[in-house]
């Protein structure tokens, strides 16, 4: 698959099902923050979110959160409550951080996919890290 596009694209976080991924052979889910799992502005898990953390916890797919976000104490927060890892400050494109994920959860590229709303960070971090990406439109305020 090129560089240019992702490996599949979807409408929202929550299409990517448990039984679609599982299909796929993933393991783990590196998952970006803002826009892709949450609005930039929430300051709290939905009750969406945290379903969709369950169902995939359920069917024993990790998620760890890989941010460009710098807010260690803020990315902490939100994630806590969720019982989600989180990596904050991960210089995406820059796929170190990703790899680095992989490697201390013990799974294989095969295992792995990146989630995330942007081609210039989340996609090509993930072509970079030589993990499927999964690509989600950028989540915006329903008025």
């Amino acid at each position: 698959m090129s560089i240019f596009s992702a490996d599949q694209k979807f409408e929202r976080f929550e299409d990517v099902t448990p039984e679609f991924l599982k299909n796929e052979g993933i393991k783990l889910l590196l998952c970006d923050l803002d826009n892709t799992l949450r609005l930039h502005s929430e300051k709290e898990p939905t009750d969406e979110l945290i379903e969709w953390i369950d169902d995939l916890r359920k069917a024993g797919i990790k998620i760890v959160i890989i941010s460009n976000n710098g807010r260690k104490k803020m990315m902490q927060n939100f994630c806590k409550p969720i019982r989600v890892d989180c990596v904050w400050w991960a210089k995406k494109p820059v796929s170190t951080k990703l790899t680095e994920a992989r490697l201390s959860y013990g799974f294989t590229c095969e295992e792995t996919a990146m989630l995330g709303d942007k081609w210039s960070t989340d996609v090509l971090a993930a072509k970079n890290a030589g993990v499927r990406s999964y690509q989600v439109r950028h989540r915006k305020k329903v008025l």
